[in-house]
């Protein structure tokens, strides 16, 4: 697993934030709570990619209830560190979805906007309930509340990467969460 001490990401140097072993116990037991909330219900869990894939995947390993998983991709970043304001999506869900018990997966909540965007999305198809999960939660960044059900850590206002976040699509592949390291 790459853990590097220090990593230097677009000219910003960011250093260890939540450790692998860290992530890996706070998933086991959201996906104990997972287990209990959703028993006999076969939901769906959707992953918003890219960055929730390496999250997603490991919080599966953690869930014994049957499921399902598919996928939906937005765009509002691009390769900056500040959202543009404009949600758009780039790959929509394969599945139906009426009637099903939705559980949207995402990799970090902070001004709210991609989260509001895609549950406004999911009640057009009618299901039956609709929850989020999500590994990161910048609380004081969020503009535009959200229903969180399930949140793994909530986090200042800093910019992280690491563990399926990026920076201009770097740094997605570090096991562990990163943050950036402020400037004197």
């Amino acid at each position: 697993m790459f853990t590097p001490d220090s990593i230097e990401v677009q000219g910003e140097r960011f250093t260890p934030f939540i450790t692998q072993e860290q992530i890996s116990t706070r998933i086991s037991f959201m996906g104990k709570q997972l287990d209990k909330d959703f028993a006999n219900l076969n939901p769906i869990f959707i992953g918003v990619l890219n960055g929730s894939f390496i999250f997603l995947a490991d919080l599966m390993r953690h869930v014994e209830i049957p499921c399902e998983v598919d996928f939906v991709k937005l765009s509002s970043y691009g390769d900056k560190k500040v959202s543009s304001g404009n949600v758009t999506t780039l790959k929509k869900v394969d599945a139906r979805l009426e009637g099903r018990h939705i559980i949207l997966v995402e990799d970090i909540v902070d001004t709210g906007l991609s989260m509001n965007y895609m549950l406004d999305e999911m009640r057009t198809h009618n299901p039956a309930s609709l929850s989020v999960v999500t590994l990161l939660h910048k609380k004081e960044a969020t503009v535009h509340p959200v229903d969180l059900a399930y949140v793994g850590f909530e986090i200042p206002n800093a910019f992280v990467l690491g563990y399926g976040l990026d920076y201009a699509q770097h740094g997605r592949n570090l096991g562990q969460i990163y943050i950036v390291e402020n400037k004197k």
